[in-house]
């Protein structure tokens, strides 16, 4: 039997020990590779939730900023001035516009618009579920431009100028207020609603 080297036990116990060192330091870097890309997919996984939630609050907060502007209804239609002969039908030769204020607060600096460059001729307030033939305006009806307030439930009627058959064709109508919140909107001739810049003067 051959005696032990003494002299290699050191030598060998500090090789497992440094061996032993490598492997628990590879585990150990191993582990936090692992730990460090499962926390990057759950990072990315919370981005992506939390860009989805955000785009949800941004179109909850856009629908209630527009709620009120989307409770606004606009009724439009030529209209016929004076007969031209017995059994002669009228003529269309203006716009008349309804506005009718169907929200719970009331919107200001009501304005239409005829084309580019026409503002209404004549407002009146308008009961709001008067079909347009109902009755007659009167006087005492009579509003100024702009409308400076109408209230929830009201109604305001906007005629425009005579006008001819072409320009009366071209110079459809169009809706401009404010909301209660302050937010200018636009009513196109198609329904069409969009924020609009502030009224002027404001």
């Amino acid at each position: 039997m051959s005696a032990v080297d003494w002299g290699d036990v050191p030598t060998w116990v500090a090789a497992v020990f440094a061996g032993g060192a490598a492997l628990f330091a590879y585990q150990t870097i191993k582990s936090q590779r692992e730990q460090i890309g499962e926390q990057r997919v759950f990072i990315a996984e919370q981005s992506v939730n939390l860009e989805l939630e955000r785009a949800e609050l941004r179109a909850a907060a856009k629908d209630r900023r527009k709620a009120q502007a989307q409770q606004i209804k606009v009724y439009h239609r030529k209209a016929g001035g004076e007969v031209t002969g017995v059994g002669t039908p009228t003529v269309d030769d203006h716009w008349v516009v309804t506005v009718s204020n169907f929200s719970t607060s009331p919107i200001h600096d009501v304005e239409v618009r005829f084309g580019a460059a026409y503002l209404a001729a004549e407002i009146y307030a308008w009961p709001i579920n008067a079909h347009p033939r109902d009755r007659a305006v009167s006087a005492r009806d009579r509003m100024v431009a702009p409308v400076a307030l109408l209230g929830p439930d009201r109604a305001a009627r906007f005629m425009s100028q005579t006008f001819s058959p072409a320009t009366l064709h071209n110079s459809k109508p169009s809706v401009a207020f404010t909301d209660d919140g302050g937010v200018r909107w636009r009513l196109d001739y198609f329904g069409k609603l969009e924020e609009a810049p502030a009224a002027p003067g404001t």
